[in-house]
């Protein structure tokens, strides 16, 4: 039965990279912990609809959350995770991770400001052995329909360091990105929210639509 979900899974990531009218789907990541994985809840629907406005994209505005350890995780090609906190997966959540990960998914880990001590050994659960390794500018997540020459913009200002981009690799295929020390997603929020300036919003914006055309084209 385990074999057969599995099997199905790969399936529903393949039909949803697929070029067909359907709109696409992509999703927030609940996980446990205590952290507030429900932070930045307007992110996603103004990231959906600019890359649908500037990447001529069918991406679905009404962003559904999909829980680590669930099947449905397989329904989504690209998941966003964020918060301030704590992130913990279990042992069953890390296997139904990695199993949508190696089977062609997509996770965009964004820091909000104190989730970095707990991520970083969540994430490096997934491949033991392997760690995250930082982006240079020239990788093409940053040269996509936008040219981001010094990586990630800084959106927010927290501890005077600059942003960074972190990946896991498996197989050559970047499976994981994980942005520091840069609030992209608060870029991404309802201008109303952090009060952030059109133009600090629009390079996060960006940056967001570069991501997931990254993601979409690969």
């Amino acid at each position: 039965m385990k074999k057969f979900v599995f099997l199905f899974s790969l399936f529903l990531i393949a039909t949803s990279f697929a070029p067909v009218d359907k709109p696409l789907k992509i999703a927030l990541l609940k996980y446990n912990g205590g952290g507030d994985w429900y932070a930045n809840p307007t992110s996603l629907p103004n990231l959906a609809k600019y890359c649908n406005q500037n990447l001529r994209m069918n991406i679905e505005i009404d962003i559904p959350t999909v829980e680590v350890g669930s099947t449905e995780l397989f329904n989504y090609p690209f998941v966003h995770m964020t918060g301030h906190g704590n992130v913990v997966f279990n042992e069953q959540e890390l296997e139904n991770l990695r199993a949508y990960l190696t089977g062609g998914g997509f996770l965009h880990a964004d820091d909000n400001y104190g989730m970095d001590k707990f991520i970083r050994p969540q994430l490096e659960k997934l491949f033991p052995g392997t760690k995250l390794v930082e982006l240079p500018f020239s990788h093409p997540v940053f040269h996509q329909k936008f040219d981001f020459t010094n990586g990630l913009p800084k959106i927010h200002e927290h501890d005077g360091t600059a942003p960074q981009a972190f990946g896991l690799f498996h197989e050559g295929r970047l499976v994981v990105l994980y942005t520091y020390e840069c609030d992209l997603g608060d870029g991404w929020e309802d201008q109303s929210v952090h009060k952030d300036t059109n133009e600090a919003r629009e390079k996060a914006l960006k940056m967001g639509a570069n991501i997931i055309r990254y993601v979409f084209s690969n």
